[in-house]
């Protein structure tokens, strides 16, 4: 579990900084998800909050994949980073940064500064290098590493690259490196990663190139500060945003108040730049250390990660056409296990909205409202002495905002949101159970107390699902006409009673829609 000294303290979360060669795939929306998820969680926790993301644009992919369809590379990065920015806006990622590297004035100064700090330690050197470069990766490998010839990640034959580079002393940080990661110094989850990356460290560290010819990076990225025939290497430069995203070599008290990173979130397939080699440029730099990596798997179609040659590429931008961001952030926290690979099912995702969303918790909610409006005028009644069956509903409240908390500090949204679903069928099941539309004439003072407990948690469920399903929260709390925005509200009010009798509901729409079953 994350702990904080108190719950009004400082969070800073970044998602990783996605390369921008092409549009975004679900695999980003996943990630995109999980951070806010984070997020908005602990801004109701009352926390201050920092979100980063951003656009990597000075990588040799980007270049390439601008001369394949022949427009300049920046021309290519200011429209891919303007769609990244719309989808992720578009699914709700409640980002105060969106920082791009090819910025000059916000991301460069920071860059130069961190290689100057690390030039300071004595950990900066030339040296001439021939090696296999996997272009997907932006990353040297050697022999051993790949597998029957091609790099592991993308499955393509590095080509052969000799050039003199600038080198990054990583040797000189491997028993230090061991040391905070076995300790949890540097918090790494999954623990099966950790023991991945403890065992990759074991085996000995090699220093690595961190600077790119002109020549061989088209001149495009940030020169080295002392050397302009060099481009300082896109993962030095990339792990930088975390830095310059708040502040980091232009405002130095902006920078205070926020560094180190509570959590980076990334996928598996870059556990190695953010556990080993961006941990090592901090400690070189003299700089404090992110609290903790979760890395979270991939999202596989039919078992198999998704590929542009298989063909089986799910684009985000044409899902939300079909089904609301809600719906899809459901599926991708309670479906795809935080720590490990997860297949994505538009069929799995239409059961899940409609059998779910729509009759469980959209039903509860919606049965509670409507009532209200058809046989109270909208207006919360006033209770008699409630009852054991009433009780037992709000105790159930207390609990589950108590397993929610603890699920969502630990990762595990598909707990958080298990709990909050089986908390929205006690309270459809207590409806039926208590049947208001019959104690409304034979027992009027029953009726009011089931009314008053119910329209009570359907306020807690608004908070509740707030982190994971924020604009549906957001329409709930409107209709509750309760002003200002469920955001804002304090999570340990959750278990409160604070519909107040004479409190006025507003207009009244169903939450959720209901997908056909039919896919084309």
């Amino acid at each position: 579990m994350i702990k904080f000294k108190d719950e009004k303290e400082k969070f800073y979360v970044t998602t990783a900084i996605p390369y921008i060669n092409a549009p975004p795939h679900i695999g980003h929306i996943l990630e995109f998800v999980q951070t806010d998820a984070l997020a908005r969680f602990h801004r109701l926790l009352g926390d201050n909050v920092f979100l980063v993301t951003g656009a990597d644009e000075n990588s040799l992919k980007n270049v390439q994949a601008a001369e394949e369809i022949g427009i300049p590379t920046q021309q290519l990065c200011d429209k891919n980073a303007e769609i990244f920015k719309e989808v992720a806006t578009a699914f709700g990622l409640s980002f105060d940064e969106f920082l791009r590297t090819s910025k000059k004035d916000i991301h460069w100064p920071g860059i130069w500064k961190l290689w100057s700090l690390c030039n300071n330690s004595g950990d900066i050197y030339w040296k001439k290098y021939r090696g296999l470069y996997c272009v997907g990766c932006e990353a040297f490998y050697s022999e051993n590493e790949l597998v029957n010839g091609l790099c592991p990640e993308h499955k393509t034959k590095p080509e052969l690259v000799e050039e003199g580079n600038y080198f990054f002393r990583l040797s000189k940080y491997q028993d230090k490196l061991e040391e905070l990661i076995d300790k949890n110094k540097l918090k790494i989850v999954p623990e099966s990663i950790k023991k991945e990356v403890l065992n990759f460290i074991k085996k000995g560290l090699e220093d690595f190139s961190i600077s790119r010819s002109q020549k061989r990076a088209r001149g495009w990225g940030i020169p080295v500060p002392t050397d302009n025939s060099q481009i300082i290497y896109v993962w030095f430069d990339a792990l930088g945003t975390y830095l310059t995203g708040v502040g980091f070599g232009k405002d130095e008290k902006k920078f205070e108040k926020w560094w180190p990173a509570d959590i980076h979130v990334i996928g598996k397939g870059i556990t190695r730049f953010h556990a080993i080699y961006w941990p090592a440029l901090l400690l070189s730099a003299g700089l404090k250390l992110p609290k903790m990596i979760f890395i979270h798997g991939y999202v596989t179609v039919k078992g198999q990660k998704m590929s542009k040659s298989i063909g089986n590429i799910i684009d985000p931008q044409k899902l939300i056409e079909k089904f609301d961001a809600d719906a899809i952030r459901y599926y991708l926290l309670n479906e795809i296990p935080p720590f490990d690979d997860g297949d994505f099912s538009l069929k799995r995702l239409i059961e899940k909205s409609n059998n779910e969303l729509v009759a469980n918790l959209g039903n509860f909610i919606y049965r509670v409202v409507s009532f209200l409006k058809s046989n109270f005028n909208s207006v919360v009644p006033e209770p008699d002495k409630l009852k054991v069956k009433d009780k037992n509903l709000i105790k159930k409240i207390e609990e589950t905002k108590k397993v929610v908390k603890k699920a969502v500090l630990e990762l595990k949204f598909k707990d958080a949101l298990k709990n909050i679903f089986e908390l929205s069928r006690a309270g459809n099941k207590y409806f039926q159970e208590k049947k208001p539309w019959e104690t409304l004439k034979k027992n009027p003072e029953d009726c009011r107390n089931t009314l008053y407990v119910a329209v009570n948690l359907v306020r807690s469920l608004a908070i509740l699902i707030e982190p994971f399903l924020p604009f549906s929260a957001e329409k709930l709390w409107s209709q509750l006409n309760l002003g200002g925005s469920v955001q804002e509200q304090d999570f340990e009010t959750v278990d409160k009673i604070l519909l107040k009798p004479g409190h006025r509901i507003g207009t009244i729409e169903p939450l959720f829609k209901k997908f056909e079953t039919k896919i084309e």
